[in-house]
C-alpha cells in the first residue's frame, strides 16, 4: 500500500532508529519486528529526557506537577489508542509480567468453583499463569486444542469447552508464531453466551503493532500489550482492565484507591514514550483521512498498517521483483498454509535438509535478521503437533518494503541453491 507513496513510505521509515543499519553488524533487513520492533526515534530523544529529571510524583514543585501531568496526558492516549472508555489502564514490568498479574487477580477472585480455559495456541505467559493460579484456587484449566492446519482457533473451537461454570477464560489476539489472527470478540461473545459473567483476558502483545485495536468493541476484561513490540522500548507493558476486573482484589498498597493498579513509583518515561506511539499511529492515519477525530486517524493507520503488511506477505509468499515467492520454492514449507487470511506481517518456514539455525545463520550473512523458533517452551505448542523440530520466523512491519522482501527473496534462492548443489 505505501509502495505506491515513496515520499510517505521514506517519511516512515526516517522516524524510526537503526531502519536499515545495525550499529553491530552494519547494513541489514530487519525481519525479526515478531521479537521486537524498531524504536521510534521520538521514544529514544523522550527517553533521554525524562531520564535526567530528578523529581517524583506527588510533590508540590513544578516538575512533580509536570511529571503527573504527562502521565495522565498518557493515560488518555492509551485509552484513545485502546479505544477503552472505561476501566483502569497502567503500566508494569513486562506484557508477560502484567498477564500474571490479571490472571491471577480474575482466577482467585472469581466465584469458588468451574474452569479456567484458554487454547494451545498460546503464548507460555498465559499458559504458565492459567496453570500456576487455577492450581492454587482448586480450578480446572482446560486447553482448547487450535487448528495445525490454520495455525488460529476460532470460537467453534472454544465451544465445546465452555461452559456455565467457565470462571475466567484466555484470548491470544495474534500468534508470535504462526502469525494468524483470532476473533476476539467472536470467542468472547460465545464466552459471554454460555458463561456472562466469566473474565475474559486477552493477551495483544504481537497483535498491537499490525493493524487497529477496538478494546470496547470486543467484551472483555483485561488486556496486555508490550510496548517494545508496537515502536517504543524496553522495560515496561501496558495493561487494560473493565472496571469489573479492576475492582477486584490485586497487589496493591493497604489504603489505596479499589482501582489502583500501578505498584510504586513508576517510571514517568513508560507512560511518555508510548505517548509518543500514540502520536505516531495519529501522523500516519492523517495521510488516510481528513477527519479531525483523533480515533478515527488513530483507526485509519491500523487499516492502513494492515492492508501494507498483507502486500508485504504476498509479495514474499507469491513473490515479487522479479523473484519467486516462498511458494514458488518447493523446498519451503509454509506454517499456518500459503493463502490464510489471517495472517499479520509474518511467514514462518521450514526448508528442507536445513535447521532453522542453519537458515538464520545464513540470512544474517546476507544482511538479513531472521529469528529460529524451537520446539522448546516458547514454540512448541505450534511446532510439536506439526512434528517440526523449528522453523524460521520472518516477521515484518509496515516500514518494511517490497523492496527488501525482494532481497530476502533473492537470498533464499541462493540458500538453497547453495545447499542443493
Amino acid at each position: 500500500m505505501f509502495q505506491n507513496n515513496e515520499k510517505l513510505i521514506n517519511e516512515i521509515r526516517d522516524r524510526f532508529a537503526h531502519i536499515d543499519h545495525c550499529p553491530y553488524q552494519g547494513e541489514r533487513i530487519f525481519f525479526e519486528n515478531a521479537g521486537g520492533a524498531l524504536t521510534l526515534k521520538s521514544v529514544v530523544e523522550r527517553s533521554e529526557e525524562l531520564a535526567a529529571i530528578p523529581d517524583n510524583q506527588g510533590r508540590d514543585n513544578p516538575a512533580s506537577h509536570e511529571l503527573v501531568r504527562i502521565i495522565d496526558q498518557a493515560k488518555d492516549d492509551i485509552r484513545c489508542f485502546l479505544n477503552a472508555a472505561r476501566g483502569p489502564v497502567f503500566v508494569g514490568e513486562s506484557g508477560t509480567e502484567l498477564l500474571f498479574r490479571l490472571i491471577s487477580a480474575a482466577v482467585l477472585g472469581a466465584p469458588e468453583g468451574g474452569d479456567v480455559v484458554g487454547s494451545t495456541l498460546e503464548h507460555p505467559a498465559t499458559v504458565s499463569a492459567c496453570a500456576r493460579w487455577s492450581k492454587i484456587a482448586n480450578r480446572n484449566f482446560v486447553r482448547v486444542p487450535h487448528n495445525n492446519e490454520t495455525g488460529t482457533v476460532t470460537a467453534d473451537d472454544y465451544r465445546p469447552h465452555v461452559t456455565a461454570d467457565t470462571r475466567v477464560a484466555t484470548i491470544l489476539h495474534t500468534s508470535p508464531v504462526t502469525g494468524m489472527a483470532v476473533d476476539v470478540a467472536g470467542i468472547a461473545k460465545l464466552i459471554r453466551d454460555v458463561s456472562p459473567d466469566c473474565y475474559i483476558i486477552v493477551d495483544g502483545i504481537q497483535h498491537a503493532a499490525h493493524g487497529g485495536l477496538d478494546i470496547d468493541s470486543y467484551g472483555i476484561d483485561g488486556y496486555a500489550i508490550s510496548p517494545y513490540k508496537v515502536f517504543s522500548r524496553h522495560g515496561y507493558g501496558i495493561a487494560w482492565v473493565s472496571e469489573k476486573l479492576g475492582s477486584l482484589p490485586h497487589d496493591s498498597l493497604i489504603g489505596a484507591p479499589e482501582d489502583q493498579w500501578d505498584l510504586g513509583t513508576r517510571d514517568t518515561a513508560s507512560y511518555a514514550t508510548f505517548s509518543e506511539v500514540v502520536n505516531y499511529f495519529d501522523w500516519l492515519g492523517a495521510h488516510f483521512t481528513d477527519s479531525t477525530d483523533r480515533r478515527e486517524r488513530i483507526n485509519a493507520a491500523g487499516q492502513a498498517i494492515h492492508a501494507h503488511e498483507k502486500d508485504l506477505t504476498d509479495a514474499m509468499l507469491y513473490g515479487t521483483g522479479g523473484q519467486d515467492g516462498l511458494a514458488a520454492m518447493s523446498e519451503v514449507g509454509i506454517i499456518g498454509g500459503t493463502d490464510n487470511p489471517l495472517r499479520e506481517g509474518l511467514v514462518s518456514i521450514t526448508v528442507e535438509n536445513m535447521t532453522a539455525v542453519e537458515v538464520v545463520s545464513a540470512l544474517r550473512e546476507k544482511g538479513i535478521r531472521t529469528h529460529a523458533r524451537k520446539n522448546d517452551h516458547y514454540s512448541g505448542n505450534i511446532l510439536k503437533p506439526l512434528n517440526l523440530e523449528d522453523c524460521v520466523r520472518v516477521s515484518m512491519c509496515h516500514y518494511n518494503t517490497e523492496e527488501e522482501v525482494a532481497r530476502f527473496l533473492g537470498a533464499m534462492q541462493a540458500i538453497i541453491g547453495k545447499k542443493a548443489a
